[in-house]
């Protein structure tokens, strides 16, 4: 936080500082004897700060004259930020908020932070470039988004990976109702010992699809045996080894549904060298529709996640919070379909 303080008054004596040089909140959290986020809580007049520390807040606040930041000082550029950009589907994110900032005439920066134990940019790199506003696939700690608050930068999230205040905007997927109607498209073709691939299970899109896989069991009268639900990351070598455990089970599945597309393509790997066909021996549904899975052999049936309608909706959002309007809805959820091809079939007799 040391760039923050370094822009606070320079001399604490007089109990005004330099008023020729704006009052930070890092340099207000550092006379009250508190953090960032505790300060920026106060000034936003969020809970969960005792009564002495808020007026010790507020009173500092009132003393040093402190003013929330606004735009005027902000750059006309969207930070699109991701853990890492290795998957497939960042580019059909990129694509969406390409979209929406040449409609805009907004410029697009993209940063990978890299996972939490990396060494990489952290976001007191984004809070130095003052983007307008930051659109984060990453998933946002409480303290980060309190740091981006501070500094009065508007931020959405994209898919939220788990819960979040009520009063944070985001765009996601309905991911419960992808799930449910994977899970009835193979019921519908009569199969009844259909296994999952889910993802981590601290992952709350996972856990929604996972759910909906379920709640299509159920309708159908089907039990889930735990032993045909496989939790494993959203990679297709993940895939691969997960599906090769439940093609090994004395009564294999006769359908494979997966958390992600990755992950069916690791199923196609496991059924091939068990000398399966899909469809005639194993049914395959995947999750997401990226481009490439209607060119493999055969071509996959998943659930379409707009991705890119996705991040146009989230990229305006972003944009009209970056103007200091106010959104329309905070939260919005975009409809799954089910993208039918050569993967799926009745089961043999």
């Amino acid at each position: 936080m040391a760039d923050y303080a370094a822009d606070g008054p320079a001399d604490k004596n007089d109990g005004r500082g330099d008023t020729s040089r704006p009052v930070t909140i890092a340099y207000i959290a550092e006379s009250a004897g508190v953090s960032v986020p505790t300060v920026s809580k106060v000034i936003n007049g969020k809970s969960g700060v005792s009564a002495d520390t808020r007026a010790r807040v507020e009173e500092l606040v009132n003393r040093y004259g402190y003013r929330k930041p606004t735009g005027a000082n902000r750059n006309n550029v969207v930070e699109l930020v991701f853990r890492e950009l290795k998957h497939m589907w960042a580019v059909e994110i990129i694509r969406g908020v390409e979209r929406v900032a040449r409609r805009h005439r907004v410029g697009v920066m993209v940063s990978e932070f890299g996972l939490h134990d990396t060494t990489a940019p952290t976001w007191d790199d984004t809070v130095s470039r003052r983007p307008n506003c930051v659109l984060s696939v990453a998933q946002l700690s409480e303290a980060e988004r309190e740091q981006l608050k501070a500094k009065g930068i508007p931020f959405v999230v994209f898919d939220p990976a788990v819960e979040l205040p009520d009063d944070v905007p985001f765009v996601g997927a309905t991911n419960y109702s992808g799930g449910r109607i994977a899970t009835r498209h193979l019921t519908e073709l009569g199969h009844r010992r259909i296994a999952m691939i889910s993802g981590p299970e601290d992952q709350l899109y996972c856990r929604a699809r996972l759910d909906g896989y379920r709640s299509a069991m159920q309708s159908a009268g089907l039990a889930v045996d735990p032993g045909t639900v496989v939790h494993a990351p959203l990679t297709g070598e993940d895939g691969y080894e997960a599906a090769r455990s439940l093609l090994a089970l004395p009564e294999r599945p006769t359908a494979i549904f997966t958390a992600n597309d990755l992950q069916a393509l690791g199923v196609y790997q496991a059924a091939r060298e068990a000398g399966l066909r899909i469809p005639d021996d194993l049914s395959v549904v995947g999750f997401d529709d990226l481009p490439v899975v209607a060119w493999v052999d055969p071509p996959l049936t998943t659930v379409h996640q707009p991705l890119t309608e996705m991040a146009v909706a989230a990229t305006e959002l972003a944009l009209t919070l970056g103007r200091g309007e106010d959104a329309p809805q905070v939260g919005l959820e975009i409809a799954t379909t089910l993208t039918v091809r050569g993967s799926t079939a009745p089961p043999r007799d």
